[in-house]
C-alpha cells in the first residue's frame, strides 16, 4: 500500500455511502485515502449520481485531497484498489420484498437474513460476490475485501472457502451494542468491553465490562437490551434472559419468540406492510435530502436506516489494518478452532485483534451452554445453503431450508422454495441453466 490509498465501494449508490465518506474524511490524517471509486449497476445509475454529488460536496467542504469517481465499470473500479467495500443488494428492494412477503403466505417467517428469505438472499448474492472476487484476483489480488452485504456471515464464509481474496465480514449490530451501552452508562466506548460469541445475526454478549467492572448481571436484572429499527420491538422473556446469562442479538427474537414474530409478520402483511416498503420510503426521503445542493455532510436521518453505523465500523476496520493497530473489533472471520463445536472453516462472529495481517479471533471465555446447539444447527443450514448457491442445486437448497431450526415442514418448505426460486429466476442463473 502506498501513501495514496484507493478504495472501491461496490454498491456505491447505497444510502449508506455518505457515512462512509464522512469516516474517510474524519480519519484522513492517519488513513490517507486519495481515491474513492463508487461503482454501481446500470439500474442504480440515478442513485449513484445523487450520492456521488453529495460525496463530492462533502470532500470539497473538507478541503482534503480526495478524488471521488463514479462508474458503472466494476473492473475499472477494482483495478489497483487497496480496499474494496461491498454494500450491495442483488435484486434491489424488490427482491427484498419477495424475501419478506412470500414466506408469510406459507405461515413462515418473512425476513431478509433469517429463514427462507435469508437463504434466498444468499442464493442471489454469493455467486455475484464470488465473481467480484475473481475480478479482484486479477486486478487487485492484495486488496482487502470488507463485506457488509447480507447475509454477511454466509457471504464471508463463501469467500473465505471459495476464493483467494483476503476478506473480513462486518455488521453494524456489535457497534450498535456499544453505542447503546455508551448512552446507557454515559461513558465513552473505549471504556467498554463486550465479548461476543456466535454467528452473524446470531450472537450473544456474554461479558459486558466498564473499566473492568462487570455490568452484565445488572443489565439482565434491569431486563435491558439493545434493539434495531428493522426488527419488531417485542420484549424478551425475563426467565430465559437470566438463565442464559447473556444478552442476545435482537435477531434472536426470530428464534426465541418465533411464533410471536411470525404473527407480527402476518399482521404486517394484512396491512400491506413489510420492511422492504418501509426502507423504500426511508430511502426516497433520504435521497430527496441528498439532492439538496447546499447539503455537504451526512444527514442525521441516515441513522434511521437499519444499518446505521455500519460505515463507521467499515472505516475503522480499514484504518486498523492499514495502521497495524492491534485493537479489538467484533468481526466475521474463519473459525479455526475458536468455537470448538463448529468446523474450522466456518465463519463466526467474535472479537478479533486487527493488525496489518487481518483479523485474528480472540479466545472466547464463555459461550453460554444453552446456545451451542442453536449455533451448530444454524451453521449446518448456512453451510448447506452456501453449497446450494454455488452449485445451483434445488435439492441442496431444500436440504438447507429443511435443516433450518425455524422450518417445521419439509413439504411446506419445498412448495415455498419452488415459488421463491421461480420469482427470483432472473437472479439465479445457476439454478436455471439453459
Amino acid at each position: 500500500m502506498g501513501n495514496g490509498l484507493k478504495v472501491a465501494v461496490i454498491g456505491g449508490g447505497s444510502s449508506y455511502t455518505p457515512e462512509l465518506i464522512e469516516g474517510f474524511i474524519q480519519r484522513h490524517e492517519s488513513f490517507p485515502v486519495s481515491k474513492i471509486v463508487l461503482v454501481d449497476i446500470p439500474e442504480g445509475r440515478h442513485k449513484l449520481a445523487i450520492v456521488g454529488a453529495l460525496a463530492q460536496r462533502m470532500v470539497e467542504k473538507s478541503g482534503l485531497p480526495i478524488s471521488i469517481e463514479l462508474t458503472l465499470d466494476r473492473r475499472a473500479a477494482l483495478e489497483g484498489a487497496d480496499f474494496v467495500s461491498t454494500q450491495m443488494r442483488v435484486g434491489q428492494l424488490e427482491a427484498r420484498g419477495w424475501d419478506e412477503s412470500i414466506p408469510v403466505k406459507y405461515g413462515m417467517l418473512g425476513q431478509e437474513t433469517t429463514g427462507a428469505g435469508g437463504m434466498m438472499k444468499a442464493l442471489r448474492t454469493i455467486p455475484v460476490l464470488l465473481d467480484i472476487c475473481k475480478d479482484m484476483e486479477e486486478l487487485c489480488p492484495d486488496a482487502w475485501l470488507l463485506n457488509f452485504t447480507n447475509p454477511a456471515g454466509m457471504v464471508t464464509e463463501a469467500i473465505l472457502n471459495h476464493s483467494r481474496i483476503r476478506s473480513i465480514g462486518l455488521c453494524n449490530s456489535p457497534i450498535a451494542a456499544y453505542k447503546w451501552l455508551s448512552s446507557l452508562y454515559n461513558v465513552p466506548i473505549d471504556r467498554i468491553y463486550c465479548e461476543f460469541a456466535g454467528l452473524n445475526h446470531l450472537h450473544w454478549i456474554s461479558r459486558i465490562e466498564i473499566d473492568g467492572e462487570s455490568k452484565l448481571e445488572e443489565l439482565l436484572d434491569r431486563q435491558s437490551s439493545y434493539s434495531a429499527s428493522n426488527v419488531p420491538q417485542l420484549a424478551w422473556n425475563d426467565t430465559l434472559m437470566r438463565e442464559l446469562g447473556a444478552i442476545p442479538s435482537y435477531y434472536l427474537k426470530y428464534f426465541y419468540l418465533h411464533r410471536e414474530m411470525v404473527e407480527e409478520g402476518k399482521a404486517a402483511a394484512a396491512r400491506g406492510e413489510n420492511r422492504a416498503a418501509t426502507v423504500k420510503r426511508l430511502e426516497e426521503e433520504l435521497f430527496e435530502i441528498y439532492k439538496q445542493p447546499e447539503l455537504a455532510e451526512k444527514p442525521k436521518q441516515l441513522e434511521q436506516r437499519g444499518g446505521a453505523y455500519y460505515s463507521e465500523a467499515a472505516v475503522k476496520l480499514m484504518h486498523s489494518i492499514y495502521n497495524n493497530t492491534g485493537d479489538i473489533q467484533t468481526l466475521n472471520v474463519r473459525n479455526g478452532g475458536t468455537l470448538d463445536f463448529l468446523p474450522d472453516d466456518a465463519a463466526i462472529e467474535v472479537n478479533c485483534v486487527v493488525t496489518s495481517e487481518g483479523a485474528s479471533p480472540v479466545h472466547v471465555k464463555r459461550v453460554p451452554e444453552g446456545t451451542k446447539g442453536l449455533i451448530h444447527a444454524v451453521k449446518t443450514y448456512e453451510s448447506l445453503a452456501i453449497e446450494a448457491a454455488i452449485t445451483g442445486s434445488k435439492e441442496k437448497a431444500l436440504l438447507a431450508l429443511a435443516s433450518h431450526p425455524l422450518t417445521d415442514s419439509a413439504n411446506v418448505a419445498e412448495a415455498l422454495l419452488e415459488e421463491m426460486l421461480e420469482r427470483n429466476k432472473a437472479y439465479l442463473p445457476r439454478f436455471f441453466k439453459v
